[in-house]
């Protein structure tokens, strides 16, 4: 099987630095199946062409099979068919575990000698001249063009002999497009599998974070990340379930709350001014909770496209300030929005942006004054909260947690909000006040913090405020 990657950037022969691969020499790879092969068909200035060549052992293939590993039952599954099938000349899982083992370092975005050409998106043309699609062209379509590129993929004859026979299940793939070569690479390491809807090896759990590591920035928001997800993880439905969760948790990260959009008294012909109100308001709430905490060394958790550190950096008396989001895509949009690499040595040096997923435990967010989760935890799954519990208030246990959350009760002041609905599409739940009370005063008897309640914005008699505000406060910090 084989795969090109071609480039037209000047000097067209770094892609060579991108791969780690040197063009003037032919490199072969063991793999459990066969032996892979790295070579340079063309390579000047002008334009340079990387090709992958996989050369599969059929007696390796049907051996590692025969090695314990839990297999559904195919028509490969069989004596013969383990012996005479595609899997030499077709591209499929084993090509993409192939670029997994032969370009490491350039899936991951890494390059020693041209870290400034490994972070560029690049003019790219990728061919995989033939492509078990399960799916046909248009599958191959829906899947590649949404991430930029064009797509052309034109169906293998059965025979060019005899055109009447029809076109075989294979398909010759080309793909053009200005992309990363880490991106192009995650992208081939995903959809290559998908689209031949069948796997060499029997897929563990950790297949899902195989997934979203490579699915890293473009997989959250892809409009078939279902059939992504489920063919990825071979129909497993406990897997695929895990990984659909948590690809929810990073969809709309960099967007702002819907509520954000509607002001409290729920019209909709209030100028832009009014509109924006509350999110202005509970940032405020937010900050002067923080103030009120003695806090310096802040931790923004969800930050999303950074709003609220924006506000932060403003503040003199944060003297370190760390923005957190599990979606690589809104942390780029933080770094943007904030300018990080215009601003001045002195403020840059008091903020980071690091990736790091909520319900997750991370070393790093341990030992901070402060931290804040506006308007988060309702973007979580309710079966995931625990975890968030466990690795924000047990591992990292910051002495102050300022939460904010909407408050369902209020949204019936809402026009156009319907019974049931929620104020963001992506919302997993919306607590009424006593919920939240309940859930604060639990996460505080367990973990040793003191809650105190209140609400953001106007205050209705009926219903309470539209926004709903938490600060606890670890009790050695309160004893000091």
């Amino acid at each position: 099987m084989l795969l090109t990657l071609t480039t037209t950037h000047r000097p067209a022969t770094d892609l060579g630095y991108l791969l780690v691969k040197h063009p003037d020499r032919v490199q072969s790879f063991t793999l459990p199946a066969g032996t892979a092969h790295v070579f340079y068909p063309e390579a000047d200035a002008a334009r340079c062409t990387a090709a992958l060549l996989v050369d599969i052992d059929p007696q390796r293939l049907a051996a590692g099979r025969g090695r314990g590993r839990r297999q559904a039952a195919t028509p490969e599954s069989f004596t013969l068919g383990q012996y005479v099938n595609d899997r030499a000349y077709a591209a499929s899982s084993l090509l993409s575990s192939a670029l997994s083992t032969v370009f490491r370092s350039a899936l991951r975005g890494e390059s020693r000698d041209r870290p400034e050409l490994a972070d560029a998106a690049i003019p790219l043309e990728v061919r995989v001249p033939v492509l078990r699609c399960r799916g046909g062209v248009d599958l191959a379509v829906r899947l590649f063009a949404p991430l930029g590129w064009t797509v052309t993929a034109t169906p293998v004859p059965l025979d060019e002999e005899h055109p009447d026979w029809g076109d075989s299940r294979y398909v010759d793939l080309l793909l053009t497009g200005t992309v990363r070569v880490a991106d192009a690479l995650n992208h081939l390491y995903v959809l290559l599998p998908v689209l031949d809807d069948a796997k060499h090896y029997w897929v563990a759990p950790d297949e899902v974070d195989k997934l979203l590591r490579a699915g890293a920035g473009w997989l959250a928001d892809h409009p078939e990340r279902a059939l992504i997800t489920r063919r990825y993880l071979a129909h497993r439905r406990a897997l695929a379930g895990q990984a659909m969760a948590r690809l929810a948790e990073l969809r709309l990260a960099d967007e702002p709350p819907a509520d954000d959009s509607v002001d409290e008294t729920g019209s909709s012909a209030e100028p832009d001014t009014r509109r924006a109100s509350l999110a202005v308001r509970r940032r405020a709430a937010v900050l002067a909770a923080l103030a009120a905490s003695g806090a310096c060394r802040v931790l923004d958790l969800g930050c999303g496209g950074g709003a609220l550190l924006a506000a932060l950096i403003a503040e003199r008396r944060y003297t370190e300030i760390v923005g957190t989001d599990v979606s690589a895509q809104a942390l780029a949009v933080a770094a943007r929005r904030l300018r990080l690499d215009r601003l001045p040595e002195r403020q840059r040096d008091r903020v980071r942006l690091w990736q790091s997923a909520l319900t997750y435990r991370d070393d790093r967010l341990r030992g901070w004054d402060a931290a804040v989760l506006m308007e988060v935890i309702e973007h979580l799954d309710p079966p995931r909260l625990p975890a968030l519990e466990d690795a924000v208030f047990g591992h990292a246990r910051p002495g102050t947690v300022v939460l904010t959350t909407p408050n369902v009760e209020y949204n019936v002041r809402y026009e156009g909000l319907g019974a049931g609905r929620f104020r963001h599409p992506d919302h997993r739940f919306e607590w009424t006040r006593a919920e939240f009370a309940d859930w604060v005063e639990g996460v505080a008897a367990r973990y040793g913090y003191a809650a105190t309640i209140s609400g953001i914005g106007d205050d209705d008699p009926e219903v309470g405020a539209p926004t709903q505000l938490a600060v606890l406060t670890r009790k050695d910090e309160t004893t000091r």
